[in-house]
């Protein structure tokens, strides 16, 4: 069981790390737009291509965080009945239905996404609209987000088996964490300090 949760503590860090970095896209999102909407007005002029690269990045934020989003509790749960029961019978109604809904769910989008990924790889597709983007790029994000989201499940149902086991704590338990405010302010002030240090490392030299 210690390997396995190993290997749980190994994908929540993957989970991590990549809804971190894939919340930087909405920002960039914003400034496509406000920069599409700027140059529409002043210039009258614009492309597709900055309206479609909206909903691709709109596309990755929201799958390709799907499992981050399950590590940190987010997806909507409805408590009503299972809040009523025992701490041990809610893990019990998580693991039935990680093992019997999430991940056939997962597999099942796989099996279906990945052969339309590959057809418009193979084919080139681009959009139908006039300076539209080459298609595969979104369609992969499908298949991409589902398997983060399945190996997500299973670092999950590794949890709760172990908690079950008594060798985990509780796997339902929210951590204590950062706002998004809070983590741009460190992320911005660790950016800051790498820069000093490279300046004055630079300076010595």
């Amino acid at each position: 069981m210690s390997s396995l949760l190993s290997l749980s503590r190994l994908i929540d860090r993957g989970s991590e790390f990549v809804g971190r970095w894939v919340a930087w896209l909405v920002l960039v999102a914003v400034m496509i737009s406000a920069a599409n909407a700027i140059v529409r007005k002043v210039f009258n002029t614009s492309s597709n291509a900055y309206l479609e690269i909206q909903w691709y990045l709109f596309a990755a934020v929201f799958l390709l965080g799907a499992g981050y989003t399950m590590l940190r509790q987010g997806h909507v749960k409805i408590d009503v009945i299972s809040g009523r029961f025992s701490k041990r019978t809610q893990i019990w109604i998580d693991v039935v239905g990680l093992v019997f809904f999430v991940m056939p769910l997962v597999y099942s989008v796989i099996h279906l996404s990945l052969p339309l990924v590959i057809r418009a790889y193979q084919m080139n597709e681009y959009s139908s609209n006039a300076g539209g983007l080459i298609r595969w790029p979104v369609f992969a994000m499908l298949p991409l987000g589902f398997l983060l989201l399945g190996m997500q499940a299973i670092s999950e149902l590794i949890k709760r088996v172990a908690f079950l086991k008594g060798l985990a704590p509780d796997p339902t338990r929210k951590a204590q964490a950062k706002t998004p405010e809070e983590e741009l302010a460190e992320f911005l002030a660790q950016k800051e300090v790498a820069a000093r240090e490279a300046a004055a490392l630079a300076a010595k030299s």
